[in-house]
């Protein structure tokens, strides 16, 4: 073969691979949810939701589960004031989850979270939720963050017992807080 057919034949070949990729990132959102629901991960929780339209089922109980991690490189402490809670379906309930800064520098954190069984997750309600906005805190600050919310009368009877957990994650790149950008702007 010579030299010209052998670089077209490896043009073509890449090609087909950018293309494949190109293809392959598209079919990731669809395939990471077919994967979550199959192994029953990371279910999202439920969207807007009206408070007051449900009655309380005081024939059921659910254990509320709560669990509490930082990414990588996340270094606050952080972490729910009690591990679950039995609730009835249709009731208001809060939890509040405590986090401090331990460093010296203001800091935001973002706060995504998941729900499990992922069945369980559209029968999931937060009406408050410090997930719903970041959070700044100074150093050394503690603060306690409440999530308020509603487990559906309507959750399939076969679940019990719900998972909510929360990932904080370091922000502070994104979106400097406001402290450390009026610091910046006095210095100047």
């Amino acid at each position: 073969m010579t030299e010209e057919r052998l670089t077209r034949r490896l043009v073509i070949r890449l090609s087909f691979v950018v293309v494949g990729m190109f293809a392959f990132g598209f079919a990731l959102v669809p395939i990471y949810d077919v994967m979550c629901q199959a192994f029953g991960i990371n279910g999202k929780t439920a969207g807007a939701y009206e408070a007051g339209l449900q009655t309380t089922d005081e024939s059921r109980q659910v254990r509320v589960q709560f669990l509490a991690t930082n990414s990588a490189e996340m270094v606050w402490e952080f972490g729910p004031q009690a591990d679950e809670v039995v609730v009835h379906p249709g009731d208001s309930t809060q939890m509040l989850f405590v986090a401090y800064n331990p460093t010296d520098k203001p800091m935001t954190a973002q706060a995504i979270p998941s729900v499990a069984p992922s069945k369980a997750a559209a029968y999931f309600h937060k009406t408050e939720c410090f997930c719903f906005t970041q959070q700044v805190l100074q150093p050394g600050e503690r603060v306690e963050m409440p999530v308020r919310f509603i487990v559906d009368r309507d959750l399939p009877a076969d679940v019990r017992h719900l998972t909510l957990a929360y990932t904080l994650f370091d922000v502070t790149a994104s979106k400097p807080p406001v402290a450390q950008v009026t610091l910046t702007r006095a210095s100047q």
